[in-house]
């Protein structure tokens, strides 16, 4: 087995390689604004790390979001790319969420919360690093604080909005040697993952704008 996880949900772009036992190399930059040119680059370097070619890979894996709309393709489109170049190999969905949550290493409930821009957050509850038990949503964080009051709240929307969550842990930004890791253990288990389709929870911000004028020659 040889695993390569990707995730550009967040302002992390980052790249990592799993060999089923254990992450055999791992990249990442964080620069919300070059996803689509910091990525290539990011597997070139594990791959060159790893001393391994993308022809071993036999697995993708790659975060779903949520995310913000432009930089969340990224991820998406290269993992599936990759999967037809090599002949169809499998590519394993997992919620962004889930990988920060799994690098947290935290066995008591907590909260997970990204930033989605518009002074909002994307986040979700879990029993454990392994156990999420809500669905990802997106609101204000002063609209959760007392849903979430008294719980850590992992990730970088916990550092913007301190009070609204004044218990911020580690990691801040996702890795993908924790979804690499996670989805390892999914497969070992015989776990289901989802599929390899952008999880947006809100519209795009770019719109066609109202009173368009057509313009048609004459």
């Amino acid at each position: 087995m040889l695993l390569l996880a990707l995730d550009t949900a967040t302002p992390a772009v980052t790249a990592a390689l799993h060999d089923g036992g254990s992450v055999a190399a791992e990249s990442s930059r964080v620069d919300a604004r070059r996803h689509g040119e910091l990525l290539l680059p990011a597997v070139d370097e594990v791959l060159k790390q790893s001393g391994r070619t993308l022809a071993d890979v036999t697995g993708l894996v790659v975060g779903v979001g949520p995310g913000p709309y432009t930089g969340l393709r990224v991820g998406l489109v290269t993992a599936t790319t990759f999967a037809s170049a090599l002949g169809g190999v499998p590519v394993h969905g997992l919620c962004t969420l889930d990988g920060l949550a799994y690098a947290s290493g935290l066995t008591e409930p907590f909260v997970v919360a990204t930033d989605a821009r518009r002074k909002e957050v994307y986040w979700a509850r879990y029993d454990d690093f392994r156990t999420r038990v809500s669905e990802p949503s997106v609101d204000r964080p002063a609209d959760i604080a007392e849903q979430v009051a008294g719980l850590p709240v992992v990730g970088a929307g916990a550092l913007l909005y301190p009070e609204a969550f004044p218990d911020a842990r580690g990691p801040e930004h996702q890795s993908a040697a924790a979804l690499a890791a996670r989805a390892a253990e999914v497969l070992a288990a015989g776990g289901e993952f989802l599929d390899p389709r952008p999880l947006y929870l809100r519209r795009p911000d770019a719109q066609v704008p109202k009173n368009y004028k057509v313009v048609t020659p004459r």
